[in-house]
């Protein structure tokens, strides 16, 4: 079967196109507009004349991909935040200055060292009427723990927009939180907030209440802490309060996915519904009923799991995969797919850039299309290996589907993940199974001590064996460079290898022969772009001054203090496909790019009469700026972050006077010198 040739995996690829099209480049709302008028009236006008040609069929193709390729433009554009009028963003005048601001709480997150965490959605900025979600930062759990979703808040504090990375290649979180139509965040002390007697009871505030109250009654009958914790996470899609730990162990044994509500959970509920629900008579209306049952349980579990985006990507798709096991049709699997994938994206196309996302679509994609073929290498004999041979080729098919792409988002590959499905997934199947039952029971006022042990003392055995799987952690293969060319010549590679295999020929072989070429090419051709460029980066490091200095692959790092494990340099060297090659103490004069650099620290000791390129002030040293300029006046002066704020305002303001460029890297995050 291939997939690629429905009319409808074209459309959806031209929709796809359409999103990164709108999201990679600057199209005006005026332009999308009048695109989408265009390719609608070219849809309609070839439509009705093919139908009077009974010819041209190809040119009806072409409209219908070119109006779907639109239409994702647009769908992005309207669904984007930034285009909304009535977003808070666009009613700040200032971001300097505090704003009475009025909230509603819609999601917990997981608290940090600082304070508790929550998305909130924005109904008033001073007073005016808005929209838009905010993430809100409240200082030394000055909330409280015992604050319901729904709460309303007035806030009045200063409105954070999102800043780049600090650092070259670090993890984008501000990037990250605005494909979530989270545009800013704010840091709200005690005295910054009161609470309002009114709460917003929808669907959120319902679905918090059940929560609590399935969370209290297991605190109730003695449920230890921290299996509880776990069990939130599997079924209630509540993370907040599993202990770093523990989120450790998973990690490395590459079993992490586990703890988010995903349509791995979901899958095992439509399995395990199918399974109860089998022994009914197969007839038409019986049929219709299982049909309708598992609809209702699905978006069940979605509301008692929290609503959130993931939880309700997750169980819309697989709502569509059950309507397609019901239909029995042998393409319809992968025709139900593409219709979910669709209509998320329709009404959120923004889902294209999550992570979770991507991975959920590729699994389910290859467990339908390669774990087929990796099942007919062996037929088992007896039921129960049978049963351990499907969860192994279900576990390859989605690894293998989802290995490029997660190795370009976390670097890493955890090399026990085989062992840890084959182990994990039985135990999770009885923990889902008995753990919905529980959870249920609780919410009708009952709680069986016995499940009640059954349930904590399987999920203690689960982390038992993640933890001691994750202790073999030099299998753990870290910091792998790859880009996004790398990631889309294996995707070719993989898909040449299934296409030759379900179908041998010639020409197939052939093809996947090239999609090896292609792979190494564009490693080399990385390899290349990167063997031709030098540069000098100042990063920002917390109480610490750190240089490096790039020369194609190789790097030389300047820096008086030592480097931890999670030093800003990493990051920079993975993406780079570098590697240090030497460190070197900080000297007060250095020469790099035919650029020379001066560097005064505390000791306030720097070669006179220099005239350099670049002055790096570090580590606060008490100078009177206007007299070093007066012995040496540097064309660029940068200040970095283990130097007081004071001092560098200071030194901003000299610059400013002199009209020499300052960097400040409190400010704007590190240096980059190219040539």
């Amino acid at each position: 079967m291939n997939a690629i040739q429905f009319p409808l995996s074209r459309v959806t690829i031209a929709f796809i196109f359409g999103i990164l099209v709108a999201h990679f480049s600057n199209i005006d709302f005026i332009w999308a507009n009048i695109l989408i008028a265009f390719s609608f009236a070219t849809f309609c006008g070839v439509y009705f004349w093919t139908q009077r040609q009974f010819i041209q069929n190809s040119f009806f193709g072409i409209a219908t991909y070119f109006f779907s390729f639109c239409i994702g433009i647009y769908a992005l554009m309207i669904h984007s935040s930034w285009n909304q009028k009535d977003n808070y963003v666009h009613q700040i005048h200032s971001f300097d200055i505090p704003h009475q601001t009025e909230i509603v709480l819609r999601e917990k997150l997981k608290n940090t060292r600082y304070g508790q965490r929550y998305i909130a959605l924005v109904n008033q900025i001073d007073n005016k009427n808005c929209s838009g979600k905010i993430m809100l930062n409240f200082k030394n759990n000055c909330l409280g723990n015992n604050v319901q979703i729904g709460t309303r808040l007035r806030l009045f504090t200063t409105i954070i927009p999102h800043k780049p990375p600090l650092n070259p290649d670090q993890f984008d979180y501000g990037k990250y939180l605005a494909t979530k139509s989270i545009l800013a965040q704010a840091y709200v002390e005690k005295s910054q907030f009161s609470v309002q007697h009114q709460l917003v009871k929808d669907a959120f505030y319902y679905s918090d209440l059940f929560r609590s109250k399935i969370l209290l009654g297991l605190q109730k009958a003695h449920f230890k802490s921290v299996e509880l914790n776990v069990l939130a996470a599997l079924i209630l899609g509540q993370q907040q309060d599993i202990s770093q730990d523990i989120v450790r162990d998973y990690q490395m044994a590459g079993a992490i996915h586990i703890l988010s509500v995903s349509g791995l959970h979901v899958g095992f509920i439509v399995i395990f519904l199918g399974f109860i629900l089998k022994w009914l008579p197969k007839t038409k209306w019986v049929s219709y009923f299982k049909l309708a049952f598992i609809l209702v349980s699905l978006w069940g579990f979605a509301f008692i799991a929290g609503l959130s985006p993931s939880v309700i990507r997750s169980v819309t798709m697989f709502s569509f995969v059950a309507i397609g096991l019901h239909l029995k049709r042998k393409t319809n699997m992968f025709h139900t797919l593409l219709v979910s994938l669709l209509m998320i994206l329709l009404f959120e196309p923004s889902f294209l850039f999550d992570v979770g996302f991507q991975l959920s679509y590729l699994a389910l994609f290859f467990i339908l299309w390669l774990q087929p073929l990796l099942g007919s290498i062996w037929e088992p004999e007896y039921q129960i290996t049978k049963y351990f041979w499907d969860i192994l080729t279900v576990s390859f098919a989605a690894q293998i589907g989802t290995l490029p792409i997660s190795i370009y988002y976390f670097h890493q590959f955890p090399g026990l993940f085989f062992v840890t499905n084959v182990i994990v997934i039985p135990f999770l199947s009885a923990i889902m199974a008995l753990g919905l039952g529980l959870v249920i029971l609780v919410l009708f006022g009952m709680t069986p001590l016995f499940l009640v042990r059954i349930v904590e003392r399987l999920i203690y055995v689960l982390n038992y064996i993640i933890h001691k799987i994750a202790s073999f952690d030099q299998l753990v293969i870290k910091e792998i460079p790859i880009n996004i060319l790398l990631v889309l010549c294996l995707y070719t590679f993989l898909i040449a290898v299934i296409v030759y295999f379900k179908k041998p020929s010639y020409q197939k072989l052939a093809f996947a022969f090239i999609t090896i070429i292609l792979i190494q090419g564009s490693f080399f051709y990385t390899r290349w772009t990167n063997q031709n460029k030098n540069e000098l980066l100042v990063f920002n490091i917390k109480k610490a001054t750190l240089i490096a200095e790039r020369n194609g692959n190789n790097v030389v790092v300047f820096t008086n203090s030592t480097l931890g494990k999670n030093n800003p340099i990493q990051p920079y060297i993975t993406a780079n496909f570098s590697k240090v090659i030497k460190k070197k103490a900080l000297p007060k004069l250095m020469y790099a790019l035919n650029k020379k650099i001066v560097l005064i620290d505390s000791s306030r000791a720097y070669p006179k009469n220099t005239k350099p390129d670049i002055l790096l002030l570090r580590q606060s040293p008490k100078i009177n700026l206007n007299r070093v300029f007066q012995t040496c006046k540097p064309r660029l002066v940068i200040a970095d972050v283990s130097n007081f704020k004071s001092y560098v305002s200071l030194w901003k303001a000299t610059c400013l006077k002199e009209k020499i460029p300052f960097h400040n890297t409190y400010e704007k995050g590190f240096y980059k010198l190219e040539n």
